[in-house]
């Protein structure tokens, strides 16, 4: 039972990377022939973890009531359950493609009567030339392989699996499976299989796009997307949880044996800053760190916004990822205040009594909890008017905390992706406690650009920086670009050059940050608001200073680690242009 009790562990100390639904595998080493060896089970239940270990345990309890000490007898047991095996693998969907049902869900299956021709995959990617590869091992997709990428890389595996199998009947090499069909995959990835003769594997993109981490010892070998998740179940130290780095493979074989292989050639570094921002959980010490940092690294612009009134102004933040960084900035302007502490008391002298005196080192940053994140409510009614007056409820404040016309409110958020959330609820929320100024500040860049290796922000026009920039080609006579940058990406589509180069990037050009900045404040504002609204996001330099690891900044500044991503990039806009609100892969 080891093992499945410390899969559900693993599983739910990362819920946060897939709420959608959930799937479990599991291969059983040594059966008899003509027994199962490989089961699986997944769900799309609104609680998939607890749905798909409920089953588990009712298999178990089952059979524990016709034969009580079966616990005992573990060979007894491995024989009576399914997903008593000694090799599992566990998945959370995020859903980024295809329908948030089951059969969407990871793990994979491909079975046959041959154990070693018999592939568990499952994985935390998105590829960006699924179609290609379809056509690489000339397979007609049908509607469901189309919408999923996982499809799509499972026949690509599977096809090399089978192919070495009947070159070597017995003695599969993992390693060569890999090299043959890793270097096809454009995308960022973190995927994990199980052949049905026992052997593992973990495999990582050439960039290090998607996070993975692996702990060893000598009864377990356990990877995951989260360091943490590792540390917590398994009770470890920070340095006893190892990253396995870009482009290297964990390959772990039926009879315990290990090693760590090079599939292909690393590429610059590009984990993606957005794990740290907001993806990941921030249990991991690093990332709590990182996340404390981005909040300080924002402390001088706010200071300077707020015109350095510390006594009229309220911080808070908008939960819950981003109370981290709310520490953060809460430290800055910490810093800020013990200076002037400091530099008023020494400016006085002699001339001070013992009132004077505790009143200045009294002074405090003034911290309230002012957001409150409520249940999320349904929003069923379809009805436009009535929708938008529900939505504006996800989010409540707490009255009696602000000085009518007098107070300034500083919320941080943890990014801005769309505004919606902010116009539509947060925004209105907060006017009610009638400040004199809101302003909010997001912990990461300007969102610009789609991501495609895992996120998935897929299409231009949710990007509120993007409406944005619109919004000033508009006011400055220059929509003409549009359409100009609309026959470029024609062209180079034309010719199949559309991954050559990101022409989106042209649309930002002839505004500054604060002009974006400004309109995006505008565009979040509610027509009927009096109350001024400005908006202050992170630099690109500071968030690489906060997060120096983690450099894929693809979706704040366009650079792109594969060419797969200018490709997506120039077709969401174009899908933009052309009125498709489909994704741009």
């Amino acid at each position: 039972m080891y093992g499945l009790n410390k899969l559900y562990l693993l599983m739910e100390k990362q819920h946060n990377r897939g709420q959608d639904g959930a799937g479990i595998a599991a291969v059983k080493l040594n059966t008899e022939p003509g027994y199962p060896f490989m089961h699986r089970l997944r769900s799309g239940a609104s609680q998939p973890i607890s749905d798909l270990f409920a089953q588990v345990g009712k298999e178990i309890n089952d059979i524990e009531k016709y034969q009580p000490d079966i616990k005992n007898h573990p060979g007894l047991m491995k024989g009576h359950l399914n997903f008593l095996g000694e090799v599992l693998l566990g998945h959370l969907r995020y859903g980024t493609q295809g329908k948030n049902n089951a059969e969407f869900c990871h793990p994979f299956i491909k079975r046959h009567t041959i154990p070693a021709r018999n592939l568990v995959l499952a994985g935390n990617f998105n590829l960006v030339n699924t179609e290609e590869l379809f056509g690489l091992v000339n397979i007609d997709p049908g509607e469901f392989q189309r919408q999923s990428d996982l499809a799509a890389m499972m026949e690509v595996v599977y096809h090399f699996l089978v192919k070495a199998d009947e070159a070597f009947p017995g003695e599969m090499d993992i390693v060569k499976v890999l090299k043959k069909a890793v270097p096809l995959f454009d995308g960022g990835f973190n995927f994990s299989g199980i052949i049905g003769n026992g052997d593992g594997f973990v495999m990582r993109d050439a960039h290090g796009i998607r996070p993975s981490y692996y702990y060893i010892n000598d009864d377990v070998i356990v990877a995951a997307s989260e360091r943490a998740a590792i540390r917590t179940a398994f009770n470890l130290g920070e340095n006893e949880v190892k990253e396995l780095m870009p482009g290297h493979a964990l390959i772990v074989k039926a009879n315990g044996n290990y090693f760590i292989e090079q599939i292909i050639e690393p590429k610059e570094r590009k984990a993606c800053s957005f794990e740290r921002i907001y993806f990941s959980r921030g249990s991991d010490e690093k990332i709590y760190k990182e996340r404390n940092a981005l909040g300080y690294q924002l402390s001088n612009t706010v200071l300077k916004a707020i015109d350095y009134d510390l006594k009229n102004t309220i911080f808070s933040f908008i939960p819950n990822t981003a109370e981290t960084a709310f520490y953060g900035l809460i430290k800055g302007a910490e810093d800020y205040l013990n200076k002037i502490k400091i530099e008023r008391i020494l400016s006085w002298g002699k001339d001070y009594d013992e009132e004077k005196l505790a009143e200045m080192v009294n002074r405090k940053i003034r911290i309230e909890k002012i957001a409150i994140k409520d249940v999320k409510l349904r929003t069923f009614i379809t009805e436009d008017s009535s929708r938008n007056e529900m939505v504006q409820h996800v989010y409540d404040i707490t009255y009696g905390t602000v000085k009518k016309n007098t107070d300034t409110l500083v919320v941080i958020d943890d990014s801005i992706v769309r505004g919606t959330t902010l116009k539509e609820s947060i925004i209105r929320m907060l006017a009610r406690l009638q400040p004199k100024k809101i302003i909010v500040v997001s912990s990461a860049p300007q969102i610009r650009y789609p991501d495609c290796y895992g996120i998935d922000m897929s299409k231009m026009g949710d990007f509120i920086a993007f409406r944005a920039a619109i919004e000033l080609l508009k006011d400055t006579g220059q929509l003409q670009l549009l359409d100009d940058m609309l026959e470029k990406c024609k062209r180079l589509h034309r010719n199949n050059q559309l991954h050559t180069e990101n022409i989106v990037r042209e649309i930002y050009k002839p505004f500054t940050l604060d002009q974006i900045s400004n309109k995006i404040a505008a565009l979040i504002t509610p027509n009927d608001l009096q109350i001024p609204v400005s908006v202050i996001y992170q630099t690109i330099e500071s968030l690489h200073e906060a997060c120096p690891t983690n450099t894929g900044d693809w979706y704040f500044t366009g650079n792109y680690p594969t060419p797969g991503g200018n490709r997506v990039c120039n077709k969401a806009f174009m899908n933009y242009m052309e009125g498709k609100n489909v994704r741009g892969y």
